[in-house]
């Protein structure tokens, strides 16, 4: 699960039943002020730790897991729509670790909302602006 977080403190958790994932005394990020959130540190017994976090933040939205055949190199990767970076971000995962991020789509300059697989393994993108587009992503022939 993808956390729009604080100022500084988007996460990726990977979220268990039972545990706690702290919000709001476990946090890395600071309120949108730059004052300190009451009471909160970076770890805390009984309290689990982000898969994952952004600083400087990307403002997360949607994610999806690939799962299809058109890329197959991407099998396995989360993908998660950037609404500050106007970016969909590609985390490679290994593990149950983050071992590499890429920003795809920076050249269109619209803040991705959503990310969704099709059914042959293309991805659907919405993007969150006036004028919103819906982008069909293939590879190239």
């Amino acid at each position: 699960m993808v956390e729009h977080g604080p100022q500084g403190g988007d996460e990726l958790n990977l979220i268990e039943k039972g545990k706690n994932y702290g919000w709001p005394l476990v946090a890395y990020g600071e309120e949108y002020s730059g004052e300190p959130i009451p009471g909160a540190v970076t770890a805390r017994p009984g309290f689990e730790q982000p898969v994952y976090y952004w600083d400087p933040v990307i403002a997360p939205s949607g994610a999806q897991f690939y799962t299809g055949d058109a890329f197959p190199a991407w099998r396995g990767s989360l993908f998660v729509g950037s609404l500050k970076d106007k970016t969909l971000v590609r985390l490679v995962l290994e593990n149950g670790r983050v071992i590499g991020e890429e920003h795809l789509l920076a050249d269109r300059g619209q803040r991705v909302r959503d990310v969704r697989q099709g059914p042959s393994g293309e991805l659907y993108v919405v993007t969150d602006e006036a004028n919103g587009e819906l982008w069909k992503i293939v590879p190239r022939r």
